[in-house]
């Protein structure tokens, strides 16, 4: 029986004869088995520096096993003879428990018709090298199709391979943290890639992605990425839900089809550096104002004129029972769910606009568009055309007649 972990071997006589301790924890393969020549049950450390290892006798030698973090992938043996501890890490949790019962079975000295052992043997210098975290694919030739991809990477490049879709195999990669996929034909995502719990960068340049699915926005990587690379594809809408990653700081989604960016944006409070260019954007949506960014790049986007004048009334005199219920429950901010109202109701509330005074609406409103310059937004800003600007339309919603006018006075004066 063996177990892949990291082992520190720390003697516990050490501080008390003014020695030094153990250094770092070092990449270890652990074997269970017997001595040579029918000895007892034995435990078998061995590392890359060390392959031949170090063997400790287990039979009535434990004298406590330390398993209170063994949910984590951490546990302690504490040995008689020599006065040790052995301190197991970053071991597989389900792995780690059926090496410790093992390990509990041969100190208490089970026959070995009962518990049989294999002999004891160094392992091979593959076996205790140090786990593969990267990995870089540049050529559909070099691709492995034959042999599955090392369990232990953290960043996987998979670039010009022609893939027609994600390979499974990269989903079981459990500790990913960079995953670039760019420059192939993949045409659709898997529901799946949200299991991967650590994934913090995901490189989607140059595909033919025609949407990103709700699911993948109400997964884990909610909590996980930060970095979203959809640019050089097909894509014409992202899903109202795309704003729950609220993790993100990089978003680069230029050369799509955008006709529109996601309705509420300005939920993605820690967004930094955003990439919309060469889109079919005609204006902004109203949320964009909330955003505080680093960089922002709308280059070769259609903006339209802004239509101050020609506003699009929506409103109805007097309100529906439907939208004073709803302002009342944005406006004094009453908790809401579908375990309360029907789902329809919340996506309409999840849905509502926020006039110019700061109250909201939610079906009954006057919409405009007005030019805002985009240094209110971000720090550093690309011009967002030949001509040397940096203003673009942005929506407006007003919750009355009396805002909407008050609007129009300032717009007056502005003018004059």
């Amino acid at each position: 029986m063996r177990l892949e972990c990291e082992v520190r071997v720390a003697g516990r006589g050490l501080p008390s004869a003014g020695l030094r301790g153990p250094g770092r924890p070092a990449r270890a393969l652990l074997s269970l088995g017997r001595a040579g020549g029918g000895g007892g049950p034995c435990l078998l450390v061995s590392t890359a520096r060390q392959r031949p290892g170090t063997r400790f006798q287990l039979r009535e030698n434990i004298e406590q096993l330390f398993t209170k973090f063994v949910e984590e992938g951490k546990a302690t043996l504490r040995l008689k003879e020599p006065a040790v501890d052995v301190c197991l890490s970053k071991a597989n949790a389900s792995q780690l428990k059926t090496f410790l019962s093992a390990v509990k079975l041969a100190h208490r000295g089970t026959d070995e018709a009962t518990f049989p052992l294999s002999t004891l043997v160094p392992p091979r210098a593959s076996e205790v090298e140090k786990p593969k975290t990267r990995m870089t694919i540049m050529s559909k030739r070099d691709y492995p199709l034959t042999r599955n991809f090392p369990y232990s990477l953290e960043q996987l490049q998979a670039s010009y391979c022609k893939l027609a879709r994600i390979d499974m195999r990269m989903l079981g990669l459990k500790s990913l943290r960079k995953l670039d996929l760019s420059h192939n034909c993949i045409k659709k995502l898997p529901e799946t890639i949200g299991d991967l719990v650590f994934l913090q960068e995901l490189n989607l340049q140059d595909n033919h992605l025609e949407s990103f699915g709700t699911t993948l926005c109400n997964s884990t990587l909610q909590k996980s990425l930060q970095s979203l690379d959809l640019s050089q594809n097909k894509i014409r809408a992202l899903p109202v839900e795309f704003c729950q990653l609220q993790e993100l700081i990089h978003l680069k989604l230029d050369d799509n089809l955008l006709v529109q960016l996601p309705f509420r944006i300005g939920k993605l409070s820690q967004l930094r550096f955003l990439s919309a260019a060469r889109n079919k954007v005609p204006f902004l949506p109203s949320d964009f104002a909330k955003l505080s960014l680093d960089n922002l790049d709308l280059f070769g986007n259609p903006f339209e004129q802004p239509k101050a004048l020609i506003p699009d009334i929506q409103l109805k005199i007097p309100l529906t029972l439907l939208e004073y219920s709803a302002r009342a429950t944005l406006n004094y901010r009453i908790p809401y769910g579908c375990h309360i109202l029907p789902s329809h109701l919340c996506a309409d509330l999840d849905m509502s606009k926020t006039c110019q005074c700061g109250r909201a609406c939610l079906r009954c409103f006057i919409q405009t568009t007005m030019m805002m310059n985009l240094h209110s937004v971000a720090h550093t800003v690309v011009l967002v055309d030949n001509m040397g600007g940096t203003e673009a339309p942005i929506l407006c919603y007003f919750c009355s007649l009396t805002c909407y006018s008050q609007f129009l006075d300032r717009h007056a004066q502005s003018i004059r």
